[in-house]
């Protein structure tokens, strides 16, 4: 049993209270760090939004939805790999549903908030990879400082180090969740010698994911989904090596922790999605707004779009129009909305109306394509449609994929 006068001075030193009692309310410091997270998460996705032509406040409304399912989705996830803790022998199955004692897992938290973004974004007229896209960059930054709250709880640590950024652990009591054991002269009790700050590589690698996310896709403007795969993918590649470090209990398949074959996997299906599909960046123009005065510098979500005509409340548009870099600039600097689809076209899940399947579109910028056309700049009556070559000029922005053109897209009343 070691102390805190024994430790060596080159380590990290780990908190030993990670619940504070604010009268009858416990404040946890893995919660404090989670809320965090979706703070700087929810800001940088509002603010990505709006550069593609969303109103104002639309991430709040979705995060209503995927914030709670994606807590569901994370505690599902523990529970379903972990199942001996809750129903093995000695285990208690309502603790499954103890989440504040901890227990989720990041997969089933991104599976589930998924299911929830996609909810709010058909409510909102909002095509889901728009809603990923602009996710994408944030949603590191949020694991970054989610990861802080693993500090907290003295866990989540890899094998012994003697490097200088060793980390010590402290041993919690398990009688007084969130501190840390003491001995008989109330001084906390540490684990024998220094371990890998996993949970602090993970942080630093999610910053990265971050910034890479951030630079690709300011450089070739990333639509159709492409940079939340880019971001899956560099997740889980720094993953899979921060997992194979760490020493606490887990589950393995073949001698291999569950959660490095899960990274594993999960990789390969970004990989495939970001190469298979194509197609430009799409951005947004309210179908329900006034034509607002022509724009100089600046973006959309900075002209009164969400109006009515009614009066001076400001609401949520009923739908999108989906259009592409050009038509939106053009837009920006005019305030002339392009031409929508034909509304007496139906609009079905299956087939979203006028629906131009630009996920055969040549995109190959990142590759090294010599004719991509990421920004979407192509003449009128081109391309790979049935009328193309035919002399005509389609209208501008018509039958866009998401089903929202010029009507509300899959708006649930």
């Amino acid at each position: 049993m070691t102390h805190v006068s024994m430790t060596p001075l080159a380590a990290l030193p780990s908190p030993t209270t990670a619940v504070w009692q604010l009268g009858p309310l416990p404040l946890r410091a893995y919660a404090l760090c989670i809320v965090a997270g979706i703070v700087v998460a929810c800001l940088v996705t509002e603010h990505r939004l709006r550069q593609r032509g969303v109103a104002p406040g639309a991430v709040l409304d979705i995060a209503v939805w995927a914030v709670p399912t994606g807590i569901i989705g994370a505690r599902i996830y523990h529970v379903i790999t972990s199942p001996e803790k809750y129903f093995g022998t000695g285990g208690d199955p309502w603790k499954a549903f103890a989440i504040w004692e901890g227990g989720l897992g990041i997969w089933g938290a991104v599976a589930g908030g998924a299911v929830g973004a996609w909810i709010a974004a058909r409510q909102l007229g909002i095509p889901l990879s728009v809603v990923a896209d602009a996710l994408a960059p944030g949603l590191p930054l949020a694991q970054a400082v989610g990861r802080f709250g693993n500090w907290f709880n003295n866990e989540l640590y890899g094998g012994r180090t003697s490097l200088p950024w060793g980390l010590e652990i402290h041993r919690m009591d398990p009688d007084n969740p969130g501190h840390a054991l003491r001995d008989d002269a109330n001084q906390p009790i540490l684990e024998p010698g220094l371990y890998h700050p996993t949970f602090a590589y993970e942080a630093l690698w999610n910053l990265g994911v971050a910034g890479l996310v951030f630079a690709l896709d300011r450089r070739f403007k990333l639509g159709r989904g492409r940079a939340f795969a880019l971001y899956v993918m560099g997740y889980t590649a720094g993953r899979f090596w921060i997992e194979l470090m760490r020493s606490d209990e887990a589950n393995r398949i073949l001698g291999v922790r569950l959660n490095v074959w899960t990274a594993g996997l999960v990789f390969v299906g970004a990989l495939i999605y970001f190469l298979r599909v194509r197609g430009p960046r799409d951005y947004l123009i309210p179908i329900d707004a006034p034509t607002p005065a022509p724009v100089t510098g600046g973006d959309v979500s900075q002209v009164d779009l969400s109006r009515t005509g009614k009066g001076s409340a400001t609401v949520a548009p009923v739908g999108y129009q989906v259009v592409d870099e050009e038509q939106f600039s053009t837009y920006q600097e005019t305030g002339v909305r392009p031409d929508g689809p034909d509304d007496d076209v139906p609009v079905t899940d299956d087939q979203p109306s006028g629906h131009d399947d630009r996920s055969s579109e040549p995109d190959d910028r990142l590759s090294g394509g010599a004719d991509a056309t990421l920004g979407g700049d192509r003449p009128a009556g081109t391309g790979d449609g049935p009328d193309a070559g035919d002399g005509t000029d389609a209208p501008a922005g018509a039958d866009r994929a998401g089903g929202a053109g010029g009507r509300p897209a899959d708006r649930d009343s």
